[in-house]
């Protein structure tokens, strides 16, 4: 009988062992993102404890603009950048850094807004676009619309640098002087309480467009694959718990309460979140379609490669999403 118990005990404590070996280490990771409700999936994940339970520690960080957000990463003041993946184009192309897309996330949700003594595109002539840097992402989408429009930056139409979506839907509302800019929720709704009047989605006037995903440093990514991986597969259980219709009251309280927004503005943000093709993409999925018109734009509005979109796996390495994908539970 004694020698059953201590086989029986020998071997709980070879598998108790067994399983401290291959316990993921616990890792705090920092995370750079817009202010906005197109965060749900992140806010969810942290909220229902997913990322706690792959061992990982999230540390949200509020970017004011694409220009802090681009320095901030190669400087190492946080792990992982959340924007619009353009951004991430423009690092490797003018800054030369050696960054990586590794998920996607949303289509911007933008709408193209104006004042409201603006009627239509041709209005904007001799006026200010508010942008946040003037060469990257929603800048460059409200430009071709515009050009699409007939108008040309600098011929019809000059930009003011006015930050994120935040700051510049704040600025359309106070400067008359800023008429137009691209604006997501929650603001594309307080901003209407205001006067401040949509023309169109930009999805609608400017065609698919990869908008928000993830992208981090490619020599991090390398040596911190575990974590990573757990990032996104908590990231992807996120978005399914927050764009399952079962929870559709929960993820508007969060809203409501992480943004101070009134209850009305707060469902119709997440209206906007889940309405497909619109809205979050299932599964954080990173859109082909999209990031390819991501790089046409660039390539029209500023000239770049000679006006000749790059292949786009330059700036891509979607394994580590492939293997998180595995992980995530359904």
């Amino acid at each position: 009988m004694h020698r059953r118990f201590f086989s029986a005990a020998a071997a709980f404590a070879a598998v108790f062992i067994a399983g401290c070996a291959t316990a993921p280490a616990p890792a705090t990771l920092r995370v750079n993102v817009f202010p906005g409700s197109s965060n749900l999936p992140l806010l969810a994940a942290i909220d229902k404890g997913f990322f706690t339970r792959r061992g990982l520690t999230i540390e949200v960080q509020n970017t004011p603009n694409s220009d802090a957000q681009r320095a901030g990463l190669p400087a190492g003041r946080f792990e992982i950048a959340i924007a619009a993946v353009d951004n991430a184009v423009a690092m490797v192309e003018v800054a030369k850094d050696d960054v990586i897309i590794v998920m996607g996330g949303d289509s911007g949700m933008n709408e193209f807004m104006v004042r409201p003594e603006i009627a239509s595109f041709a209005d904007i002539r001799g006026k200010s676009l508010a942008v946040d840097a003037p060469n990257t992402a929603y800048a460059l989408v409200a430009k071709k619309i515009l050009k699409n429009n007939g108008l040309l930056e600098g011929r019809d139409y000059s930009l003011k640098l006015a930050g994120g979506t935040q700051g510049r839907s704040a600025a359309m509302v106070s400067n008359p002087e800023l008429v137009a800019s691209m604006v997501n929720p929650p603001f594309s709704f307080t901003v209407r309480e205001r006067g401040i009047k949509s023309l169109g989605r930009a999805t609608d006037l400017a065609g698919p467009y990869q908008a928000q995903g993830a992208f981090v440093m490619r020599t991090w990514a390398s040596a911190n694959a575990s974590a990573l991986e757990r990032y996104m597969a908590a990231y992807i259980e996120g978005s399914r718990y927050a764009m399952d219709p079962a929870n559709r009251a929960e993820m508007i309280k969060l809203l409501e309460d992480r943004f101070k927004l009134p209850p009305t503005v707060a469902a119709q943000s997440y209206e906007a979140l889940t309405t497909p093709g619109f809205g979050l993409a299932v599964d954080a999925r990173f859109s082909l379609e999209g990031f390819r018109n991501v790089l046409a734009m660039r390539a029209e509005m500023e000239g770049q490669w000679g006006g000749r979109a790059p292949d786009p796996a330059k700036y891509l390495d979607l394994s580590y999403y492939d293997k998180a994908l595995g992980m995530a539970e359904k």
